[in-house]
């Protein structure tokens, strides 16, 4: 899958289609045709507060999923004692917006509840991890164990009996290499799965311990159910890493699936397995009370309160976090003060756009569920025209591996050379993926212009997408300059996709690595320190996962396990 702590990058096995799509509307064009795919060419020279939520806040997992599943539990709560949620209308927008810098002093309107320590926008596997942490379960060293690294091994036993979290993570990451940039990232998952880049199979060397006084007071605020995007991928596509890489602390994945009697398939996990596992993570360490489901985050601000309105015992400065639950078709607006706000959301939200005359138009979209949908009502079948898939990612490959599932005519389109270093299929094992290297062999064998084995295939390296039409058809141009003109049925544009941060001012890009460019999980991540993960710009701000850099789920956990450190930290700081 993308398994990165983002979702994406799979490949079908099985006929199986989700019902998560986008199903093609009975008045809405489909651009399906039954004569066969066919290549018109035109040959031209082309220039290029409150929890303004009144009750009990619920869970909302009913109201997204009506299945019962194991270990399901009551999940209707009330924020406990003074973090009790009120009931109220929305708070008026500081005016200017404030730029969340410290130094603005806004008053951001009133509260009656103190502010809570930690509010973690994205319930996705990196929220999931950080919330086990801030619920008092500490890692320690196992007395016994030996880990394979002897200069950890030695770092490990100069503090016997200290937790993880209580020791020096700069100190003890010094010195650890893998495949991560990301030092604590590489700690944890030493510690976590100290051989596994070495193909063996060694326990943890951790062992966990319940410190109830070491909690801290948190909401996990998510759109989806507990592990986030995941539950918008089709289940029977099997994941990118390998299955034991997808799970979180204290809780192996292959242990959850021998319970389920379920199993591994060449050592990888199915999308529908792993978003299982992590609404069962939630519920099996009894952190659903943290989780409120179906909040989506509309503003993130930063500034001064009036004391004596939010409940707060100084006047330092709080974040805001306002945005609106959704529940039987209606929203509710609610806000709340944090002290600290952590960033989990991954990088799914957004997919990138082509930025091309004609995108806009019905038959064009930028997520596989809408070939599953199209595929499932018959809106596209084996005697359409070509489904024109643009991207030369894993995404992409899962598109072509599903419409080949099910004899799809298919014409992909990217900008590289099939030979290009840069394409990811020339960093992936041919041993673990070969679903994988087969479509890079397809792309490489079967030009549109010649021809090769591989019926109701083609694929188009090197060729600029100029526009679509409305008659359902696509406008290219090939290196030297000529425009060639496809008539397709769908086309499916999945050349990556960007973190929706549009909540924080200049969505986001002002806590970037380089504030003057877009914020980009790959190229241009929030700034953050790599010990901590707190914002370099903004005291209480921290991102994790994906927009601090780490892209697989193995990874991401080291991320959770600094935020928490440097919680605890300051909670030992706080005054009585």
């Amino acid at each position: 899958m993308r398994q990165t702590a983002q979702p994406g990058l799979l490949s079908p096995s099985s006929p199986v289609a989700t019902s998560g799509g986008h199903p093609l509307g009975e008045g809405q064009p489909q651009c399906v045709h039954s004569s066969p795919a066919k290549l018109v060419t035109s040959v031209t020279s082309a220039a290029p507060g409150p929890f303004v939520v009144s009750l009990h806040i619920r869970n909302h997992w009913e109201a997204a999923d009506q299945a019962a599943w194991d270990g399901e539990v009551e999940t209707e709560r009330l924020l406990p004692g003074k973090y009790a949620v009120q009931t109220r209308g929305p708070l008026p927008a500081p005016s200017p917006p404030p730029a969340m810098s410290s130094s603005r002093k806004d008053h951001l309107g009133a509260s009656s509840s103190e502010p809570l320590p930690v509010i973690i926008v994205g319930n996705g596997p990196s929220g999931i991890c950080l919330s086990y942490l801030l619920s008092g379960y500490t890692p320690y060293m196992k007395p016994d164990a030996v880990h394979p690294h002897p200069l950890l091994q030695r770092k490990l036993t100069e503090a016997p009996g200290v937790s993880i979290l209580d020791q020096d993570l700069d100190y003890l990451s010094e010195g650890l290499e893998g495949r991560s940039q990301s030092p604590v990232a590489l700690l944890f998952d030493a510690l976590l799965r100290p051989d596994t880049d070495f193909g063996g199979n060694m326990k943890s060397v951790l062992t966990w311990k319940h410190r109830k006084e070491h909690a801290i007071p948190h909401v996990v605020l998510g759109r989806n159910l507990p592990g986030g995007a995941w539950h918008s991928i089709e289940g029977s596509m099997v994941t990118l890493s390998q299955g034991q890489w997808m799970g979180l602390p204290d809780l192996e994945v292959k242990d959850w699936m021998q319970k389920k009697r379920r199993g591994l398939r060449n050592s990888r996990a199915t999308a529908g397995d792993i978003a299982h596992y992590y609404r069962d993570y939630v519920v099996k360490k009894g952190l659903g009370h943290n989780f409120v489901s179906g909040a989506v985050v509309t503003a993130v601000e930063w500034g001064t309160p009036d004391p004596s309105s939010c409940g707060a015992q100084d006047s330092s400065p709080l974040f805001q976090v306002s945005g609106f639950l959704t529940r039987n078709q209606a929203q509710q607006p609610f806000s709340l003060w944090a002290r600290n706000v952590v960033l989990a959301t991954g990088t799914f939200d957004s997919p990138a756009r082509l930025g091309i005359p004609g995108e806009a138009l019905p038959f064009i979209h930028h997520e596989l569920s809408a070939l599953e949908a199209a595929t499932r009502v018959g809106a596209v079948t084996p005697a359409s025209d070509p489904v024109l898939i643009i991207g030369a990612g894993l995404s992409a490959a899962d598109a072509v591996l599903y419409a080949r599932h099910y004899n799809i005519p298919v014409i992909h389109a990217f900008r590289r050379a099939v030979d290009d270093p840069g394409l990811v299929f020339n960093q992936l094992p041919k041993m673990l993926y070969p679903e994988y290297h087969k479509v890079h062999q397809m792309m490489r064998e079967q030009s549109i212009l010649s021809p090769s084995p591989y019926e109701g295939y083609r694929s188009l390296p090197r060729h600029q997408l100029l526009c679509f039409k409305e008659d359902c058809q696509a406008v290219f141009q090939d290196l030297e300059g000529v425009e060639k003109v496809f008539g397709v049925s769908l086309v499916l544009v999945l050349i990556g996709s960007h973190p929706d941060l549009s909540f924080l001012p200049g969505a986001g890009a002002d806590f970037a690595v380089d504030p003057d460019q877009p914020l980009s999980a790959k190229r241009n991540p929030i700034d953050v320190d790599p010990f901590t993960y707190q914002s370099t710009r903004q005291e209480g701000l921290y991102a994790m996962g994906p927009l601090a850099g780490d892209n697989f789920v193995r990874f991401v956990q080291g991320g959770a396990l600094a935020v928490a450190s440097s919680l605890l930290r300051k909670e030992t700081r706080k005054p009585p």
